[in-house]
């Protein structure tokens, strides 16, 4: 079983930053895959990035290339979403996920942490 919390979301205006945090505990997280996920009413559940375990493979979605980043912290058991040059289109409960195996990261997650609202304003 992996728990997993977020925090760091909140308001923003168009083209400001955010860090996203997600403290993992229940299991060994240095060998677990985590990803961060959004989603907005009415709409499914969207990938943003992922980071394997291991030598921290990165990958991203198109939207969040370039502008988001994806890091873990194996001595504190976080894994962090650091987001640049946010628009209005970013605004979206953000949940990060967690899993053991598999060949990729970007899908397929058996625990999920409870998510953390991120509003950008024009």
């Amino acid at each position: 079983q992996v728990q997993l919390v977020e925090s760091g979301g909140g308001l923003v205006q168009a083209g400001g930053s955010l860090r996203l945090s997600c403290a993992a505990s229940g299991r060994t997280f240095s060998r677990t895959d985590m990803a961060w996920f959004r989603q907005v009413p009415g709409k499914g559940r969207e990938f943003v990035a992922c980071i394997r375990w291991g030598p921290g493979i990165t990958n991203y979605s198109n939207s969040a290339k370039g502008r988001f980043t994806i890091s873990r912290d194996n001595a504190k058991n976080t894994v962090y979403l650091q987001m640049n040059s946010l628009k209005p289109e970013d605004t979206a409960v953000y949940s990060c996920a967690a899993k053991v195996g598999g060949s990729s990261c970007v899908s397929d997650y058996d625990y999920w942490g409870q998510g953390t609202q991120v509003t950008v304003s024009s």
